[in-house]
């Protein structure tokens, strides 16, 4: 298909061309998200927060989120629970945890039950906590506890001596005494900035003690996805399936849908396009039993992809195009002016088409129809006719049976001399006062020795 297919104004036609279709189907989705849901229990999720005080850095933080995930924790958290049938492996696909601004882990339970969900939050913020703490060291033999406070008081002590020292040494202004004084000023000033920085080079230093920012609170609605969610997503996702499926049917489609692209696949000039009123569409010859009911019902035998035609929009209008289409023939055509007719077999459009067309021309030019069969076309061979003139709907036939019609055409001695498109249009009363001229018009028999015109 050409780039019409991207248009925002084909997809428009195609929706309103197709919208019973589109329809069932968005419907059909629709409840296949409802057994979806169906299938997969409602879940409920909520989180509980635990602050780490202190100064983290990112990969810090990232680190204690792995903690707060691991399977130590997850193991311990399902033990205590005890939940049938939910060990750690199956509990860690429902716990998620992150690192929050201001040094925050949230760490979020997902459950059956409101109430599962929330006993599953408090429970992993407790098991990491305790985890956390163990790993930092708070809860280390008393000994190791006491080192640190027994080093700073022997700092204090070592800090107090020094000063001593300084006093104690030889008051006077000699460089000795000056340089003595000076060497213990900074042997103290060393010292404590060694206490300092061990204090802050110690993992646990001001980490430990993490702070549960309060219970989980109890999930007063579903998880996504939702019933409804399913649902909806359901009958869009088909929806949009069907449009798609549209759109790639009919650029890898092989029926040509404009006049030119008719024209040329059976190497022939178009005279004009006709409207035939009062037809919904041109059925092919398989339009009946139980299949073609339903293809009817959702309207899926009326072509979308056939650019909509100009409506003459009165009685006088479509006249008007059928006396056209006449002129044209009688200029392309040498005296006596006869020409055979074809029209594919089950295009019930153009034979209603060819019926108006031969009551405008009367006996100049004198028309015979015939039909051919798209499968294997049969033309007569060429008796007094100046050629051919084949008369089709938009966007049924496609560029192989248009091109063995032509084909047919040739093999019995016939030039096709022209195209005429029928277009179905809606019926619309007539605005003269008079009585249509296709009204008094019988209708013609499609056949090898059938006659237009007066006859």
């Amino acid at each position: 298909m050409s780039d019409d297919t991207l248009r925002l104004a084909t997809i428009g036609r195609m929706i309103r061309r197709r919208r019973r279709l589109l329809t069932v189907l968005a419907v059909v989705g629709a409840l296949v998200g409802f057994g979806t849901s169906l299938v997969f229990p409602p879940r409920y999720t909520t989180s509980a927060s635990v602050l780490l005080p202190g100064a983290w850095e990112d990969r810090e933080l990232l680190t204690q989120v792995e903690i707060a995930t691991s399977s130590v924790v997850v193991d311990r958290v399902a033990a205590e629970l005890g939940w049938n049938g939910v060990g750690g492996s199956e509990l860690r696909d429902r716990v998620s945890a992150e690192a929050a601004d201001g040094n925050i882990i949230e760490i979020s339970g997902t459950a059956d039950t409101p109430e599962r969900a929330q006993r599953l939050s408090d429970r992993m913020v407790e098991q990491f906590v305790t985890f956390a703490a163990r790993i930092a060291g708070d809860t280390t033999d008393p000994e190791a506890a006491a080192r640190p406070e027994e080093l700073r008081e022997m700092v204090v002590r070592t800090s107090r001596r020094i000063t001593e020292l300084a006093d104690a040494a030889d008051p006077g202004q000699t460089v000795e005494s000056v340089q003595t004084r000076t060497e213990l000023a900074k042997l103290r000033t060393a010292l404590q900035e060694a206490v300092t920085e061990l204090e802050q080079a110690d993992p646990a230093a001001g980490r430990a003690g993490m702070v549960v920012m309060g219970p989980a609170a109890r999930p007063d609605g579903e998880a996504p996805p939702t019933r409804p969610q399913l649902v909806v997503a359901g009958a869009l996702l088909f929806f949009l399936l069907a449009v798609v499926g549209h759109l790639a049917a009919a650029r890898v489609s092989r029926r040509p849908r404009t006049g030119p692209e008719i024209a040329a696949a059976l190497g022939s000039a178009l005279l004009g396009t006709v409207d035939v009123p009062g037809e919904p569409s041109a059925h092919r010859p398989e339009d009946s039993g139980p299949r073609a009911r339903i293809r009817r019902l959702l309207g899926v035998d009326v072509r979308w992809d056939v650019p909509t035609p100009r409506t003459s929009g009165d009685e006088a209008g479509r006249q008007l195009r059928y006396r056209r289409v006449c002129a044209r023939l009688r200029d392309r055509l040498p005296a006596p002016r006869r020409l055979l007719v074809v029209v594919p077999d089950g295009d019930r459009t153009a034979l209603r088409a060819t019926e108006r067309l031969a009551a405008e021309a009367g006996s100049d030019p004198r028309l015979r129809v015939v039909g051919a069969s798209v499968s294997r076309p049969m033309v007569p061979d060429r008796d007094d006719e100046a050629g051919v003139l084949v008369v089709l709907s938009a966007g049924i036939w496609t560029a192989e049976e248009l091109a063995g019609i032509a084909g047919a055409c040739t093999d019995a001695g016939h030039e096709v001399v022209g195209l005429v498109l029928a277009c179905p249009v809606p019926a619309r009363p007539a605005r003269s006062a008079g009585r249509p001229r296709d009204a008094a018009v019988p209708a013609l028999a499609v056949g090898g020795n059938t006659t237009g015109g007066s006859a």
